[in-house]
């Protein structure tokens, strides 16, 4: 197969842009237009002749246009082999005209639904003469063109002027691989609004047997976790909440594999705390290593550091609110790869921008910490998938099991460290004071360990600031999980812990509560843990 001309094009598109240039440069190399309903109206308006599809087959629109291409001289035109001389005969037999070009995109269904269409409304920008045409043409791409993408249309006019007004048969592969692309993520959205949006005599299903999705390349990425791995970042078609990849880089370097995934883990934290006081997050290695609120985004800044300086070093920053030059300034003072903030104030543009290399990231609206939605990991030979962490717990759902009831700054700091706790890896323990982290312990393989690294690292950092006492005197400490054993729990007293949140359950629980009674700790159970892995 060779370079084949182009003498009819059918074009049939929903989003109209780049249509009227393509349909004038098309009909100044001499190809003849045929063209549907708004698509040939819009190419008329443009001063351009062209040739209803319903001449083309005989037969007039129908059913509300739901029937217009859906016709063998179509299909035929489309599907037909030009080098088979018993195709070639049926051709002429019953009248087909080639095609060589289809300039086709779909209903918008995905935006339909995101809109929040109603049902009816969804079901009618269900297309099936487009993907039908689509498939057709991507099949017979040996001789056929198919343009699924108004962002092709310049490669295509190219390719015609390179080719004397044809096109290449590594062009036409290329278009057919995307064509159908492009039909499998269609029909992917279209299985999963069935599978997710059952009417309301069904059950609500969360797993569906067969399980669509479509996702589309968002960017290649430098590399992976490491320089000898490959990646890339892909986003559904259709957007549901906003992060990371949808915020607006203001600055610096792209961003890599880490960067994204680090930069994730502080917005959704940083997202637990909207609307309220501000607050400053700072992540190293997808870990929390400094959790602060306070009056002030900058006090919050200086007790977030506080918590971990040694770690924070070339880690991320995330606040809940708009980040002003003060705060800038201080961050600023320290190497950090990534900023994230829902607003960025033009005196912190201007700071930031002394550090060309620094990347800058404005998200606009934080994501619900406490949206619906599935989470995935690959396995070898699978992939597992559950719901998202969505839960929470309030003061009224927690349970004081210990003679002493927490007082009101405890009882704080317990939420406050258990909110963290949650975004954490695990075993995680948090120990919290005055609404900052006071020291975190990560990803160990027992929890009485978490306990004594998360006070360790309040101790140095009390040795680094020159304070009489770790943070961790009168703290409150949360563990995403329920103590096995006591040892954990005395761990965090000898830290100098004065209340505990977790979320009881262990057949040894009796033996934590008498632990915390000897030690005059107060403790609550939250009765939902956070793993994290």
């Amino acid at each position: 197969m060779s370079d084949k001309a182009i003498t009819r094009a059918l074009l049939s598109v929903s989003d109209k842009t780049g249509l009227a240039d393509l349909g004038a440069s098309l009909a100044a190399r001499g190809v003849e237009l045929v063209s549907t309903g708004g698509t040939a109206k819009a190419l008329r308006e443009a001063g351009l002749e062209v040739r209803d599809v319903s001449d083309l087959t005989g037969f007039p629109e129908m059913m509300d246009g739901r029937v217009k291409t859906l016709h063998p001289k179509v299909h035929g035109g489309l599907l037909a082999l030009r080098d088979n001389p018993e195709h070639v005969a049926a051709m002429e037999a019953h009248d087909i005209g080639a095609i060589d070009l289809v300039v086709v995109n779909l209903y918008p269904f995905e935006a339909t639904v995101a809109k929040g269409a109603d049902r009816a409304e969804v079901i009618e920008n269900i297309d099936i003469g487009g993907p039908s045409m689509v498939r057709s043409a991507a099949k017979n791409h040996g001789f056929v063109t198919i343009l699924t993408d108004p962002a092709d249309y310049p490669a295509l006019l190219q390719e015609l002027d390179a080719h004397d007004g044809a096109t290449s048969q590594a062009f036409r592969t290329r278009m057919a691989g995307k064509a159908y692309a492009r039909t499998a993520t269609y029909d992917a959205a279209i299985a999963s609004w069935f599978a997710f949006s059952p009417t309301a005599s069904d059950e609500p299903t969360l797993f569906p047997e067969t399980l669509p999705m479509a996702f589309k390349r968002a960017d290649t990425l430098r590399y992976g976790e490491n320089p000898h791995q490959n990646a890339a970042i892909y986003v559904p078609q259709a957007i549901g909440a906003r992060g990371v990849p949808q915020a607006a880089q203001l600055q610096g370097k792209e961003l890599s594999y880490n960067n994204l995934n680090d930069a994730d883990a502080a917005l959704e934290l940083a997202a637990e705390f909207a609307g309220q006081e501000p607050a400053v997050v700072i992540v190293k290695h997808a870990n929390p290593c400094g959790v602060a609120q306070a009056g002030s985004l900058l006090e919050a800044w200086e007790a977030a550091l506080a918590c971990d300086s040694v770690s924070a070093f070339g880690g991320i920053v995330a606040v809940n609110c708009e980040l002003d030059g003060a705060t800038a300034e201080a961050i600023a003072g320290i190497f950090t790869e990534v900023v994230i903030a829902p607003s960025i104030s033009a005196e912190a543009r201007e700071i930031f921008g002394r550090k060309k290399n620094l990347r800058l990231l404005e998200s606009g609206a934080l994501p619900d910490p406490r949206r619906a939605g599935l989470a995935m990991k690959t396995i070898a030979g699978g992939l597992l998938l559950q719901s998202r962490d969505a839960g929470a717990v309030t003061r009224d759902d927690l349970k004081v099991v210990t003679k002493r009831a927490p007082t009101e700054q405890e009882l704080k700091d317990c939420l406050f460290a258990w909110t963290v706790a949650r975004h954490v890896k695990s075993n995680a323990i948090v120990y919290a004071k005055d609404g900052a982290t006071a020291g975190i312990g990560a990803g160990q393989m027992n929890r009485r360990d978490s306990a004594r690294i998360a006070a360790i690292k309040a101790k140095e950092a009390a040795e680094t600031h020159g304070w009489d006492a770790p943070r961790t005197h009168g703290s409150a400490v949360a563990s995403d999980a329920f103590f096995p054993f006591a040892d954990g729990l005395i761990s965090a007293a000898e830290a100098g812990a004065t209340a505990v949140i977790q979320p009881g359950g262990s057949i040894r629980d009796d033996e934590v509560i008498a632990a915390a009674d000897a030690a005059d700790l107060a403790m609550v159970f939250t009765g939902m843990r956070h793993f994290r892995h």
